[in-house]
């Protein structure tokens, strides 16, 4: 059952209390920059743009930013390039062995690394800025609407610099709230930006009522929909297979060691969010070239990689399970984990030590995680079926799931895991009275 006395209990430890309120406030600082427009941009213009485009790739990357691209702000970039160079280089650190040295070089190792990653972190932020820039120039990307008042070099530098700076002042706010705050300050940042877009789909859910397009019982039936997702979601993020292992008895002088049963946690989705990460990032990146174009064979493209088209669906599936199952294999490494085992006496019962408990964990992750790849892709897309059926605009769907919705769980899961290791350091309960979060 459900413990609201944490909250309370939270406030009462100082260093707790102030950690949160750190978070908060820098929170805020974020929340307030969303609102500072970019010079020499028809903010307005863009608004009503992007109000057109919610089933769209662009209204997938405005969610991100928390409304801050639909709006032309300094903010308007994100945190996604921070994301996406972070993301490519820790793929990159189990195959690279000159990053891979970097990263077991210890705290001097992971320092050049964030260094590295700050600094290609400016070079995508600067080309994307750039790319930024000569879409808004473009009125034919608009339909003709002119979106810049004074077209040019000088409107093109100063909004890739205001862009890039935005972005890079986000990355430092998410280091502070991860260094001074609670929870991992980029993720956050993430999650603010996604709920902040859901009061907007709660109104245009009360509108939709009052016009007579949505009756009671669809409301109700939509409430259960979102307990139901949520629900779905948090055994997706922390559901695992757990391989049962023992301990070889060993004696040591008069003290013996070892011989306890435990258990070996395979998770069916290793990559979290990640796949779904990449695989919209790839899909964003030929949509968004192709808008520069308006012959019709590029118009028809764009209209079939736009967000709910076939291939659009055919093609998000498809990468989606390949990079859950590329991830897996990077982050969880069968020989690694079975030389470990056999290191320190481990064993899975009835399974040879060494090259076969290799191949056993190699098929658990194999049969693992094709599920958990399917599932998250079924929540990914579940926002499209409801709008087909409701008949209601994608922002009000993406209630029901998608990205942001497992963006989000997940974030506040491990927020609140954080929240209960502080309290149950001080002797106070968690969450939930009979258990802890794991």
């Amino acid at each position: 059952m459900a413990n609201l006395s944490p909250f309370r209990d939270s406030l009462k430890i100082p260093d707790l209390r102030n950690k949160i309120l750190i978070a908060l406030g820098l929170l805020c600082v974020y929340r307030f920059g969303c609102y500072i427009p970019v010079p020499g941009i028809d903010g307005q213009a863009l608004s009503q743009f992007f109000s057109q485009a919610q089933g769209t790739l662009f209204g997938v990357a405005d969610l991100f930013t928390g409304g801050a691209l639909s709006q032309a702000t300094i903010f308007a970039l994100g945190i996604m390039p921070y994301i996406s160079v972070s993301i490519v280089l820790e793929l990159l650190t189990t195959m690279v062995p000159a990053l891979e040295q970097m990263v077991k070089s210890g705290a001097e190792g992971r320092r050049r690394l964030t260094q590295l990653t700050r600094q290609l972190t400016v070079v995508l932020c600067l080309f994307q800025g750039m790319m930024v820039s000569l879409w808004l120039e473009n009125p034919a990307s608009f339909d003709g609407v002119k979106m810049v008042a004074d077209p040019g070099w000088s409107f093109r530098i100063i909004s890739t610099l205001t862009l890039t700076a935005g972005t890079i002042f986000l990355m430092w706010l998410g280091e502070q709230i991860t260094e001074k705050g609670i929870g991992n300050g980029i993720s956050l940042i993430i999650s603010l930006g996604i709920i902040s877009r859901y009061p907007t789909a709660v109104k245009q859910v009360i509108e939709l009522t009052q016009q007579g397009r949505l009756s009671g019982l669809s409301i109700v039936l939509m409430l259960i929909l979102i307990v139901v997702v949520v629900g779905a979601t948090i055994l997706l993020l922390e559901g695992e297979r757990r391989v049962p292992v023992q301990y070889a008895r060993r004696v040591v002088g008069r003290k013996q060691y070892g011989g306890q049963n435990t258990y070996l946690p395979v998770k069916i989705n290793q990559g979290g969010v990640i796949p779904l990460i990449f695989a919209v990032s790839i899909l964003m990146f030929p949509a968004t070239i192709l808008r520069f174009y308006k012959g019709a064979f590029a118009v028809k493209l764009t209209g079939l990689l736009d967000q709910g088209g076939l291939l659009y669906n055919f093609l998000f599936a498809a990468l989606t399970i390949f990079f859950c199952y590329f991830y897996a294999a990077v982050s969880f490494k069968p020989e690694k984990v079975a030389d470990d085992l056999r290191k320190y006496g481990g064993f899975v019962a009835g399974i040879r030590p060494g090259r076969a408990t290799s191949e056993y964990l190699e098929k658990i992750l194999l049969f693992v995680t094709l599920p958990g790849a399917v599932f998250l892709v079924t929540i990914a897309l579940f926002p499209q079926l409801i709008t087909l059926v409701f008949k209601i605009p994608y922002l009000v769907s993406s209630l029901f799931g998608g990205i942001g919705l497992l963006i989000t769980v997940a974030v506040l899961i491990e927020t609140m895991r954080q929240i209960e290791a502080h309290l149950l350091m001080r002797h106070y309960e968690g969450f939930l009275k009979k258990a802890r979060i794991r």
